[in-house]
């Protein structure tokens, strides 16, 4: 059975999980996922800082929704690790 890996906001700041409104999300619940790979940005006054996956397996689920503020070391995504 995979063990779920959390990924945790590096920062305080307000979470997206794609870079613009029309874009498309970088991940979505189901997806594969590889370490390194972006998963959301965090946006800081204006400044936007990568969140990338620190682990490599499926994504289990998102806690926060896009736009949600988080807090750093908040949880942000589930990552099912084989």
């Amino acid at each position: 059975m995979p063990t779920p890996h959390e990924v945790q906001s590096p920062l305080p700041g307000t979470f997206y999980r794609r870079a613009s409104p029309e874009a498309e999300p970088y991940k979505s619940d189901g997806d594969a996922v590889t370490e390194g790979d972006v998963i959301g940005l965090v946006e800081v006054m204006k400044q936007f800082s990568e969140v990338t996956a620190d682990a490599s397996g499926r994504i289990q689920r998102f806690l926060v929704a896009n736009g949600d503020p988080v807090d750093p070391g908040q949880a942000l995504v589930l990552i099912d690790v084989a």
